[in-house]
């Protein structure tokens, strides 16, 4: 009930339906930011000194347990093909580097934005002939954050221009979209209440660049998804189901807005 309560004081700090409604829509084009690159900042920094350090040193940062598990299933072959990620792209440290960075992205292939999971996915069923992982299964989850852990440090930059355009501007709409019985949109808490206290934490700017990683809340690994369904729930709405494109549409502007900042994954959130 408190996290109940101070929700519902964010809607009252919101503008109404009614005021939204009567207001010309505003349509930005896709070059001009959400938010100036000096003000960008990662969701690390509104962490306590202890989560930083814990997700800086990899000896501490329990992600690292399934980037490891990652690592030995690039070299596992699977499949009919009989074949493993590296006998394709060789060492990850090198053939992976950027890849995180520049997802999710438009493929031409199955004309869908996907994101890394999904293109992990891609190549296992195309390549390998295996069966595709389960959306957050541990291998799922352990081979991204393997892939992802290869481009820390490279900023976000991901591609909003072609046929990947109409979903940018999707994702967009859902961002600023009230959803749920709580009647919150992303922007609400992460655009008009950044740095502002819910209950104990502090309101970060909702920004992508360290899943997947490592939840405290969950005691375990997960992925972009699953966090953006976790605000779903919060904010009393319908999840959307994992790989809908809905959360795959909503991912690319995320990527967008928070384009600059470098990957951190595998992260640590509370």
């Amino acid at each position: 009930m408190r996290i109940l309560a101070a929700l519902l004081a964010l809607v009252a700090c919101a503008p109404s339906v009614a005021q939204e409604r009567s207001a010309p829509m505003e349509r930005s084009l896709p070059q001009e930011r959400s938010l100036p690159l000096e003000r960008l900042r990662s969701g690390s920094t509104y962490m306590g000194a202890d989560l930083r350090a814990m997700q800086g040193d990899d000896f501490s940062n329990p992600a690292t347990l399934w980037v490891e598990k990652g690592a030995r299933l690039w070299g596992t072959r699977a499949g009919t093909a009989d074949r493993s990620c590296a006998d394709c792209h060789r060492d990850a440290r090198d053939s992976m580097r950027g890849v995180a960075a520049r997802h999710p992205a438009y493929d031409r292939v199955t004309r869908r934005v996907l994101d890394l999971e999904g293109r992990i996915n891609q190549c296992r069923v195309e390549r390998q002939g295996a069966a595709a992982f389960a959306f957050e299964s541990e291998e799922l989850i352990s081979l991204t954050a393997h892939v992802a852990a290869q481009s820390r440090g490279m900023p976000l930059r991901v591609a909003i221009d072609g046929p990947a355009a109409a979903h940018f501007e999707r994702g967009r709409a859902l961002y600023q979209r009230r959803i749920g019985q709580m009647n919150l949109a992303c922007k609400h808490c992460h655009d008009d209440n950044a740095g502002a206290r819910l209950l104990a934490e502090t309101i970060s700017q909702g920004h992508p660049n360290a899943w997947p990683g490592y939840r405290l809340e969950w005691q375990s690994a997960g992925s972009l998804q699953r966090r953006l369904r976790a605000c779903y729930s919060g904010v009393r709405a319908e999840l959307p189901p994992y790989n809908s494109t809905d959360l795959i549409d909503l991912s690319l502007y995320l990527a967008w807005r928070a384009e600059g900042l470098p990957i951190e994954s595998p992260g640590v959130r509370r």
